[in-house]
């Protein structure tokens, strides 16, 4: 028996039409990430904040949003992968990077994640960091800050924020402002917890107190999760220096400005590099103690000047949590939406796949909720057009008031100590 022409075009079209159905038929409906934050222990609130931040991210992904001026917002889910959402699982690491690593394993392994998002502690990020690597899936370090976290030669880890030296850089053009401003500060006081965070910070401040004239009359490091920082304080306090530079998580920042209260320490400013002094828990523990008391950050809400999309957002996101958001927060949410971009352009779920469209990640700051000029990764994986702001404690909230290009007060110096 022979077939015609006719006869041959038309089961060759319906074979397409098969291949084409069952391609979409394979495609997935629903892709899982990985997110590891601490759920439990003193930074608990941090890990619920993340949990809140990835969902909105993740609802702004799936749901449309065509008023807001951010990656996927605009379709339902990932158009590249025929509209497939996107869901999180997520993991408690507690702040320990041995918890950390295995979680990480088993969220690739058994759960069949696709990417992972973390941390807060740079200690556990560098242990996430590194299963991530072994197991071929991009880990966002949504707020991992320690310089060194993306100068191991890994190919997995991407950090769309700044980091500490570009951090501690913004803190020292802020307080040599001050100085020129005619405010006499001469002598600074380090004060950092004892993991990779801290030692980074403090090793890269150190530096630049040396070459920009100032004298560090104090230099402590800390056991991370202290339970007493009296002797410390004490040290502090005898040192008398102009400014105190804290490197310290939540648990520690409230302690610390306790036993300061209670030993009457109060030096004339506190510029503090993130962590705990960006958290609110602190500020309801100990706000109306430390008003002036300035920290280094990523987003503020008062950027809605210079990001319209940051009202829309932050409403999102305090409809989930009933919280604003805040600079962990703000850098967990953008992390997730730099992940979901980049499974898209991907049309993937093949890490290696992610990975490389995160490599090849361009992004106009504008498409962003943060500062930054752009998200564009070197072949370290750090994205080095994100900037810094320095931000300063009311006793009701926050103001950005270095750079001046985006600051919307002049700073308050001496702090009012309560």
């Amino acid at each position: 028996m022979t077939m015609s022409r006719r006869t041959v075009i038309g089961g060759g079209g319906i074979a397409a039409a098969l291949l084409a159905g069952r391609a979409r038929a394979q495609q997935p409906s629903t892709i899982a990430i990985g997110t590891l934050f601490p759920l439990t222990g003193p930074n608990a609130q941090i890990g619920r904040d993340a949990g809140h931040a990835v969902a909105t991210a993740l609802d702004i992904v799936n749901v449309p949003h065509p008023e807001l001026d951010l990656p996927l917002a605009k379709d339902a889910g990932l158009p590249a992968l025929g509209g497939a959402t996107i869901r999180a699982v997520a993991v408690d690491h507690a702040g320990d990077p041995a918890k950390g690593r295995a979680e990480a394993e088993r969220l690739v392994e058994k759960e069949g994640v696709v990417g992972l998002v973390g941390s807060y502690q740079s200690a556990v990020g560098a242990a996430i960091s590194q299963a991530a690597e072994r197991l071929h899936v991009p880990y966002l370090a949504a707020d991992n800050s320690a310089p060194s976290l993306t100068r191991r030669g890994l190919r997995y880890i991407f950090r769309p924020g700044a980091h500490d030296e570009t951090f501690s850089r913004a803190m020292f053009d802020f307080t040599d402002g001050l100085r020129q401003a005619g405010q006499s500060v001469e002598t600074l006081a380090l004060l950092h917890e004892d993991t990779i965070f801290g030692t980074d910070s403090a090793n890269f401040q150190r530096r630049l107190a040396g070459e920009r004239g100032y004298r560090v009359v104090a230099d402590i490091a800390y056991r991370a999760n202290a339970t007493s920082l009296e002797a410390e304080v004490r040290e502090l306090k005898a040192a008398a220096a102009d400014l105190l530079l804290p490197t310290s998580y939540t648990a520690d920042g409230i302690l610390l400005i306790r036993t300061m209260r209670e030993l009457g320490y109060r030096p004339k400013g506190i510029v503090a590099q993130n962590a705990g002094f960006s958290d609110p828990a602190l500020y309801e523990a100990v706000g109306q103690d430390i008003v002036g008391c300035v920290t280094r950050g990523s987003f503020s809400l008062d950027l809605a000047h210079k990001r319209p999309g940051v009202a829309a957002v932050n409403a999102l996101f305090k409809a989930r949590s009933g919280r604003d958001l805040n600079d962990h927060s703000a850098r967990e949410l953008m992390a997730t939406l730099i992940l979901a971009d980049a499974i898209n352009r991907a049309a993937s779920t093949d890490g290696s796949r992610i990975r490389d469209a995160l490599a090849a990640t361009d992004l106009a700051g504008e498409m962003t909720i943060m500062p930054w000029s752009r998200v564009r990764f070197d072949e370290s994986g750090q994205n080095n057009d994100a900037e810094g702001l320095l931000l300063q404690w009311t006793g009701d909230g926050f103001l950005t008031v270095h750079p001046k290009e985006v600051a919307v007060a002049e700073p308050s110096f001496p702090m009012r100590w309560a």
